[in-house]
């Protein structure tokens, strides 16, 4: 879970292109999160079918649908940052809950488990990903690195 761009750190190098924004910690603001990324995605010039914005719309869709199910708190939105880096691009999903966060070892679900393969997808699509305390709020940050190719 190496990081290619932590905005936390002093020699953190300034993105390309920035988005963030705040949403309802609900299904519908973790869809329109999934959304979102999509488009702005493809107004960067990553068309919708090509193979980044497929894959950072999932990962969003998978990071989005965690914080609202495992790191909602009641009142509390959660925070979403999209970045352009010149070698890769980053997601990064913040929520309130700063008790819940993510193993480093990823179990595997049983085979007739109806949940538990999200952050395993998480994993084999990102080039890099992991958690880190927010900075300005208590809470988490989960976030993903994909390498532009």
């Amino acid at each position: 879970m190496t990081s290619l761009h932590n905005p936390n750190t002093p020699e953190a190098i300034a993105p390309l292109q920035e988005f963030a924004m705040r949403f309802s910690s609900t299904p519908r603001g973790a869809r329109l999160a999934r959304r979102l990324v999509s488009h702005r995605l493809d107004d960067w010039g990553y068309g919708y079918d090509s193979a980044l914005n497929e894959t950072l719309t999932l990962i969003t869709a998978e990071l989005a649908s965690n914080a609202v199910r495992h790191g909602r708190v009641p009142g509390r939105d959660f925070a979403l940052r999209l970045a352009e880096y010149p070698d890769a691009l980053r997601i990064e999903v913040s929520d309130t809950r700063t008790e819940r966060v993510p193993p480093a070892a990823l179990p595997s679900p049983a085979a007739d488990a109806e949940s538990g393969r999200g952050l395993l997808l998480v994993a084999a699509l990102a080039d890099g990903w992991g958690t880190s305390p927010r900075q300005v709020a208590p809470g988490k940050t989960v976030w993903a690195e994909c390498l532009r190719r």
